[in-house]
């Protein structure tokens, strides 16, 4: 099946409302570094949280859920813990109401009320400008490329081609397609700011909710369970594993076997156990700069910023899965009927677009088409948003032109966010060419995030100095162990390859980290003390906490260290709950669907007492 006119309409429809959105909220934003970055700080949390949930709904992701749903059946709900999802129960239960208290406009910002201002203070401040940046780049330039390939499976070249006004080669006929609908995204992001991509974002969450309803009730309508249990292997439909996954597709399609080979699943256990220790350290790291933090930055209170975090999973995990799953269902039953072959090879990460174009009917294509390409132009968005944050309030603002007028600021972001898109475009041009390197600077950045981030929350001691070489040191090993110990851990699949060398890296990055704080002097004891007084966090602040209740014997010390890790492993109970109920829903398992409500059910009435009810107690201006 092709698109056809209601279905252009539908998504002509949505481009120009987009636009208008931009347009419309222009003015508003223009105002000032404050209002183009933050809304003003007047958003209501839950369009926050809408937002944000609509950044995280992402087409290569969804491709990516689906597959794994397809493959892993009901054991998929654990995979994305490689990320980790759970990282939104720690910014939910503290560490969003800490990043937030900080009152600042950007993540980099936020480490001047760590590390001050000094040598180390600046070394900090430089390297997240860098990581924030670069890894806003490397983000653009896959996903430019990544919607172009997509959408030019619903629209062929051959229909479009005769309203171009120039020769495109067939091989450059992806990046026409990201080009047309980036600049669409960088326009309205470009003129609106903030306000514009938290508008667009609840029009584009809308659509995709709507779009997954749709799906998940065609595939309820079309799959008996007894048809899918027919063509799925035994323990498909049961999330919970032994030492190995023990999924055997002999049979029935036998090529998926061969796909759980190379994606190095097997031995289940083992994987679980470092992606949950991986995990939490990253999650107890707090957020990377990038628009996950600035929106939690955009919050009116600590309490907002907590509320919001915690909304992302509670809109986002029941509406992404009911269209994971009905994807994934139909995908199944009728697999015959899809074309999963790309450039003669069987291609699994097709399944999703392959599966739209086979059950989607006229109409509701264009509403699915309008609601995965919102996905997409909301995380671009988003994503374009966080780099001016960073260059021009970090950097431009800082270094270039301290005295610069607040419509020079907005006028500079414009510049800057239109520069940001056309070097990721740039980027994207030759991304077959450096797709290794580029792997490699995102795995290392965030191979060299984890140990400062962890430590800056908790340990007094770290200052600037140590928080720069613990990242430079993680950073560069997470670069270099992957080609270094390839040949040591030869069985390992290239793609898990860092997991395996994780605590490697956390340990040369944490001695890095912690020698280099010791053997250099603590931050000014004044930054150290307003950080503790306004943030609040709890850990081995002892030092600190003696001077300040010289000062203030009215302080109260944070004791919550037990009540808000017992709500993070509750959350990530609840969340995990969320995920599983639309599948079990989809795939008609009616009793684990109700203990799955019951147990969501327990979490949330112990949670309000644990965590809502103990937010209500926090000033609204803390």
């Amino acid at each position: 099946m092709q698109l056809q006119p209601i279905d252009l309409s539908i998504i002509g429809l949505y481009l120009l409302s987009t636009v208008f959105i931009g347009l419309y909220l222009k003015k508003r934003a223009s105002k000032d570094m404050r209002a183009y970055f933050q809304g003003s700080r007047q958003l209501p949390w839950y369009m926050l949280g809408l937002s944000n949930a609509s950044g995280m709904f992402d087409i290569s992701g969804t491709m990516w859920l689906v597959t794994l749903c397809f493959v892993y059946g009901l054991k998929s709900i654990w995979i994305p813990w490689l990320w980790p999802v759970f990282n939104q129960i720690f910014l939910a239960v503290y560490l969003s109401t800490w990043l937030r208290r900080s009152n600042v406009l950007t993540g980099a910002e936020w480490i001047q009320t760590r590390f001050g201002n000094d040598r180390g203070g600046r070394l900090a401040h430089m390297i997240v400008v860098v990581f924030a940046v670069i890894g806003v780049l490397g983000f653009l330039a896959y996903g430019f490329v990544g919607i172009g390939k997509f959408i030019e499976i619903f629209i062929p070249w051959e229909v479009v081609s005769p309203y171009v006004p120039f020769h495109v080669p067939l091989a450059l006929v992806p990046h026409f397609y990201g080009i047309f609908f980036t600049s669409i995204a960088t326009f309205y992001v470009m003129l609106g700011g903030m306000l514009s991509i938290v508008w667009a974002d609840v029009l584009q969450f809308t659509i995709m909710t709507v779009s997954a309803v749709i799906i998940a009730a065609l595939a309820i309508i079309n799959v008996s369970p007894e048809a899918l249990q027919a063509a799925t292997p035994a323990g498909w439909a049961n999330p919970f594993f032994g030492w190995t996954l023990n999924l055997d597709w002999a049979g029935l399609i036998d090529e998926v076997n061969t796909k759980i080979v190379s994606d190095g699943y097997s031995l289940f256990s083992i994987m679980f156990m470092m992606m949950l220790f991986k995990g939490i350290l990253l999650s107890a790291a707090g957020p990377a700069p990038n628009y996950d933090m600035q929106k939690i930055l955009a919050t009116k209170s600590p309490r907002d910023a907590a509320l919001m975090s915690g909304f992302v999973s509670i809109v986002l995990m029941p509406i992404r899965y009911l269209m994971i799953s009905g994807f994934a269902v139909l995908a199944i039953v009728y697999y015959q009927d899809l074309d999963l072959m790309n450039a003669g090879r069987l291609d699994f990460e097709n399944i999703l677009p392959s599966a739209m174009l086979q059950f989607a009917p006229v109409g509701i294509l264009g509403l699915l088409l309008a609601g995965l390409l919102a996905a997409f132009m909301s995380t671009f968005a988003s994503t374009v948003n966080a780099a001016p944050a960073y260059l021009v309030n970090d950097i431009y603002k800082r270094y270039i032109n301290p005295g610069a007028s607040q419509t020079r600021l907005v006028r500079a972001s414009y510049l800057v966010s239109v520069l940001v898109v056309i070097v990721s475009t740039l980027i994207g041009l030759f991304v077959e060419s450096i797709n290794s390197v580029l792997q490699w600077l995102v795995s290392g950045l965030w191979g060299g995030y984890v140990v400062s981030n962890v430590l800056k929350w908790y340990w007094w001691r770290l200052n600037g100095m140590g928080y720069f070489w613990g990242m430079m040191v993680g950073i560069i090993g997470a670069l270099l162990f992957p080609p270094l110990f390839a040949g040591v851990f030869e069985d390992v699949v290239t793609d898990i390859l860092p997991l395996y060398l994780f605590p490697l890296l956390l340990l040369l990055s944490g001695l890095a980290c912690v020698i280099t704080s010791l053997l250099t002097r603590p931050e000014d004891p004044e930054i150290l003390k307003n950080f503790y007084r306004t943030v609040r966090p709890w850990g081995l602040w002892g030092p600190v906490h003696q001077q300040v209740i010289e000062e203030d014997p009215d302080f109260q010390r944070n004791t919550a260290f037990g009540r808000d890790m017992f709500n993070v492993g509750l959350g990530i109970v609840a969340q995990t709950c969320l995920v599983a109920a639309p599948i079990f829903l989809v795939v008609r398992e009616n009793m684990s669907l109700a203990t799955t409500l019951v147990v969501f059910a327990i979490c949330a009435m112990v949670l309000k007492k644990t965590w809502y009810d103990k937010l209500e107690q926090a000033p609204a201006n803390a």
